[in-house]
């Protein structure tokens, strides 16, 4: 048991920090990202150097935090990102191999976007992938590049948009990504200190300011956004940009976070190394 219990705020609802959060193994990796799939497993990210000891690149975790699987150490050289399809396909982001690897759950390979350790091809050390309600793919492209890519379901290039810059619609380094239900995309700009935000095709429709560098953006209840950034917090967005609620849940800010089925928010952290949940107060 922790020494204090802290509570925290966002909008109208509060959450207890819980941390560190899940049986995660320690030496072999950081938390980098985590996401669940729709009855509640929960998939941590652990983000690995290719030089050192060996680990597992994925592990499974129930909603309550026992670990029931790990796995990709061998497929997996650098896992930055991931997220599990609407489908229940798991897609890690390789960066450094310039490469999405599609899972199954079990962490079979099926498939891959991208020419493995071709940068260019199309990925040049792409961050994260996100879905469209239509099951389609679009990956922020971000440290060597500065573009957002959307794919069909099956892997299809559909096009892609961005370039260097400050301006609307240009990037400097899209780190996180996310489609909100009604198709919009919403773009952690990490370097230019906003979220900028598309519709389905790219066409820029606005920019979200007050995040410092931020890291990871993920949906939230009625059609909002969460966003971590590194003051450290995480701030909660109405539909429109507008803020309803910033709390600080993390040390260091989080590099990856995902609204839970049962209404926890999880997140990722590097530095310490570990998974924090914030579970509601009822």
């Amino acid at each position: 048991m922790p020494r204090h219990e802290l509570i925290v705020a966002l909008g109208t609802s509060r959450y207890r920090i819980e941390r560190p959060w899940g049986d995660i193994p320690t030496g072999v990796g950081t938390p980098s990202d985590v996401a669940c799939a729709a009855d509640g497993t929960v998939f941590c990210q652990l983000r690995q150097d290719p030089y050192d000891p060996a680990g597992p690149a994925v592990v499974v975790l129930s909603p309550d935090g026992r670990r029931i699987d790990a796995w990709g150490g061998d497929a997996v050289a650098d896992g930055h990102m991931l997220s599990v399809h609407p489908d229940g396909r798991v897609f890690v982001v390789d960066r450094d191999a310039h490469e999405i690897i599609v899972f199954d759950r079990a962490g079979k390979r099926l498939g891959g976007i991208g020419r493995r350790h071709c940068p260019g091809e199309p990925f040049n050390a792409p961050c994260d992938v996100a879905f469209g309600p239509d099951g389609s793919i679009y990956v922020a492209d971000g440290y060597g590049a500065s573009v957002v890519h959307r794919f069909t379901a099956e892997g299809t290039p559909l096009g892609r948009w961005g370039e260097p810059g400050e301006g609307p619609g240009q990037f400097s380094t899209p780190h996180g990504i996310w489609v909100l239900a009604d198709g919009r995309v919403a773009v952690a700009d990490r370097e230019n200190n906003r979220v900028q935000v598309f519709d389905a095709e790219g066409r820029w429709l606005a920019d979200w300011r007050d995040h410092h560098k931020p890291m990871s953006v993920h949906g939230a209840p009625g059609g909002g956004l969460y966003v971590t950034d590194q003051v450290p917090r995480l701030s909660l967005l109405g539909p429109d940009g507008t803020l309803q609620g910033r709390c600080r849940p993390v040390l260091n800010g989080a590099h990856g976070i995902w609204a839970a089925p049962d209404g926890s928010i999880l997140l990722s952290e590097i530095s310490p190394p570990r998974l924090t949940r914030l579970a509601p107060i009822v």
